[in-house]
């Protein structure tokens, strides 16, 4: 009989290479709903007990979250609550991106998330994935694919994902016709039929090239 397969999960070293040099509390932080048409960005913080040796089996199954099925994201959201040091989701709207443009937008939600993780925890370092970060004030790394290498990014990408997925659900009751239960706002035909039948709403990011194009209602 064969053996199950362990799930794919994101690493430590990272985290491991910086307690090393002597950090003690590390942050990862994500965001979700950058590349949307609708929709606020979301961004994840997560800090990690990296002085419990069970970390990775008890988060095993964490990984970049657009690796994951809604069902295996769920999942996993009440366990990385729960084993996380601290965590705090932050947020971003549509109109913050339209006035500040989308990678300072993101940086803004990063700074919401932090807060809530600094309310209850210094950090001394971050782990972020892959975006250059505006914050001066605290040491960071910037990892491409971070969410697949980093446990603590993969942690925050998991929040921030089934937040914002939340959100738009929620926004598809207020904006019915829009399919945003389904797209999460993303540009797929659907969503393109559906502005061009009814027109943007305030969730809309108007300055993104897609919904230029379609200001016309």
């Amino acid at each position: 009989m064969t053996a199950p397969h362990a799930p794919r999960t994101a690493g430590l070293q990272h985290e491991r290479a910086l307690v090393a040099q002597g950090y003690r509390v590390i942050v990862g932080i994500d965001e979700a709903g950058r590349g949307a048409w609708a929709g606020p960005v979301a961004a994840g913080a997560v800090c990690l007990p990296l002085d419990r040796d069970d970390v990775a089996q008890l988060l095993a199954g964490v990984y970049d979250s657009k690796q994951l099925s809604a069902r295996a994201r769920g999942n996993l959201v009440e366990r990385i609550q729960t084993t996380a040091r601290t965590w705090g989701v932050g947020r971003a709207e549509a109109h913050e991106i339209d006035a500040l443009g989308i990678v300072p937008a993101t940086c803004l939600a990063m700074e919401r998330a932090l807060a809530l993780v600094q309310a209850q925890a210094t950090p001394d370092y971050l782990l972020i994935d892959s975006i250059r970060w505006t914050n001066r004030q605290l040491p960071h790394t910037a990892l491409i694919k971070g969410d697949s290498l980093s446990l603590s990014i993969a942690a925050a990408s998991i929040l921030a994902k089934v937040a914002r997925d939340g959100w738009m659900v929620e926004y598809d009751a207020q904006y019915p016709g829009y399919g945003f239960a389904g797209h999460k706002g993303y540009g797929v035909a659907t969503h393109h039929a559906a502005l061009r039948e009814h027109g943007p709403t305030p969730l809309h990011r108007m300055t993104f090239a897609p919904l230029r194009q379609l200001r016309l209602f």
